[in-house]
């Protein structure tokens, strides 16, 4: 069953679709994260269930976030989103530590791909269903600016300041 809810952000209203699993904690898989006019972001659908208990850990773990007292997710993904090149991807994604970026070029390094195939990696990343707690914010242009974010230049300069600001000791 597909479950929402939305919930207030410094980001703007969040949009969160999860998936039943008695594996999640809370019993709640993410299947998406979307922001309010994200290029891509995921729209209500018939036959969704709102239930804002089933998002009690996920909004706990994002609340907590955004405060600037957790620097990672504990959160389950849904499965089966995404092209094995995403995946892998996303994978890399998953694996930039908090506060810190990495370039495009730099990501397609991380999977194994030529240095020709930052246009795809850029692609795959802006495919990321998981805005926020898949941390696409943390790439950057090569020359270290500002480029390529579903959610907004805005919303990815403000994840990067806060992420920034709470730095772990």
């Amino acid at each position: 069953m597909t479950l929402h809810t939305t919930i207030d952000s410094p980001l703007g209203e969040l949009l969160l679709v999860g998936e039943e699993s008695a594996t999640a904690p809370g019993g709640t898989a993410l299947a998406s994260l979307s922001v309010p006019g994200q290029k891509g972001g995921a729209t209500l659908q018939d036959g969704w269930t709102r239930d804002a208990d089933a998002f009690t850990v996920i909004v706990a773990e994002l609340r907590a976030y955004f405060e600037g007292s957790r620097t990672g997710f504990g959160i389950e993904y849904a499965p089966g989103r995404g092209t094995d090149f995403q995946r892998r991807v996303w994978r890399a994604l998953d694996a930039i530590p908090y506060g810190t970026t990495l370039s495009y070029g730099e990501i397609a390094s991380r999977i194994g791909a030529s240095r020709a195939a930052v246009r795809s990696v850029g692609t795959a990343i802006g495919a990321n269903p998981l805005l926020v707690v898949r941390p696409c914010h943390r790439v950057i242009g090569a020359s270290g600016a500002l480029s390529g974010y579903a959610g907004g230049l805005d919303r990815k300069r403000q994840l990067l300041d806060l992420e920034r600001h709470h730095q772990p000791s």
